[in-house]
């Protein structure tokens, strides 16, 4: 029998791409849980399935088969090892947790219980990102020497103020990396490999009333010898869309949000053109640059539809727990870089 029976914890802003992905690969939202209860029933009543306000009985719900857990980022431990251990599958909205330990904790939970666990992070499904990771792995770029992230997005005061735990170390986890940047962050490291050690500045320049950081920069150098750059920052008007570019000594690439903006490599191929000419101009939204709730559902489509395919047929899911601890582990380097002001070595 085929698994595809969904429930979402957190009813929040994220739970609605969520149930729309749902809906878009033909699995079925059959409950929803959250500790205000009118949150849940207005999810239910959008997308017709049960809410509950009561925990327990959300994961003694048979009908359950998979939960995704899209509650503030500090607040994903606790529901993800119980529905772990209630014999559900498991996706976690990024961050997989805020620090490199508790992502651990959901890890082991998960593999003790034999239950798939899956981080979303649905921009390694964008057309753009998987074109620039069949070029790194067919050696195009040669020698890889250089890789960046870059996220100027702009977010209002309101923006923090919508919420007690924005902008908090403790369930936030972090500012305008841990919560925005994080996907370029994991694309980077999907492309880039491993990092080994950072350096970083982080402020805290034109928000008022949080803990975390909504500028930030480090240097990275890469176990390959390749170096790199994060920026990050909630505090660039009016935002833009976020940029990947990696550079080798036989080519170079460049992706902004959904489009392939840069194509340059010193051996052509037929079908480069064509890639310049297709993968622009091809963007589904802002991606979030200025506000939050202008990203699509697609990408996330593609992923829970990798989860299902990836529990059918008994293998790991492109993004696992494993995937989704990396640049977890990454960010909380650059803060502990930042506030020691020295460079930090990983693994």
């Amino acid at each position: 029998m085929k698994i595809k029976k969904f429930g979402i914890v957190g009813c929040g802003m994220i739970a609605t791409f969520h149930a729309r992905a749902i809906r878009e690969i033909g699995a079925e939202l059959v409950a929803c849980y959250d500790t205000l209860p009118l949150a849940a029933e207005r999810l239910a009543k959008e997308f017709g399935c049960k809410p509950y306000s009561d925990f327990k009985a959300f994961l003694a719900d048979p009908d359950v088969e998979i939960v995704t857990i899209g509650t503030p980022s500090g607040a994903h431990l606790d529901p993800a090892v119980a529905a772990a251990k209630a014999g559900k599958h498991v996706i976690v909205e990024k961050p997989l947790e805020i620090t490199p330990e508790r992502c651990d904790e959901i890890i082991d939970a998960c593999d003790k219980a034999g239950v798939v666990l899956s981080t979303v992070f649905p921009s390694r499904f964008h057309p753009s990102s998987i074109l620039m990771k069949e070029a790194v792995e067919a050696g195009r770029f040669g020698k890889q020497t250089l890789g960046d992230a870059i996220v100027k997005w702009y977010r209002t005061q309101q923006y923090y103020d919508s919420g007690v735990w924005r902008g908090t170390w403790k369930l936030d986890g972090g500012g305008a990396l841990m919560n925005q940047a994080i996907h370029s962050v994991d694309l980077l490291l999907w492309l880039m490999g491993d990092v080994a050690e950072v350096a970083a500045l982080t402020g805290l320049v034109a928000h008022e009333n949080i803990e975390v950081e909504d500028v930030a920069v480090a240097s990275l150098r890469f176990k390959s010898g390749a170096l790199g750059l994060l920026e990050a920052t909630t505090a660039a008007y009016p935002g833009y869309l976020k940029r990947i570019e990696l550079h080798g000594d036989k080519g170079s690439a460049v992706i902004e949000e959904e489009d392939v903006v840069k194509w340059d490599f010193a051996e052509s191929r037929p079908e480069d053109a064509e890639i310049r000419e297709s993968m622009t101009n091809r963007l589904s939204g802002g991606g979030g640059a200025a506000d939050p709730a202008a990203i699509g559902h697609h990408a996330h489509a593609k992923q829970f539809a990798d989860v299902l395919d990836a529990i059918e047929n008994g293998r790991t899911p492109k993004i696992d727990g494993r995937e989704g601890r990396r640049s977890v582990e990454v960010i909380c380097a650059v803060y502990e870089a930042a506030r020691k002001g020295a460079t930090v070595k990983l693994g």
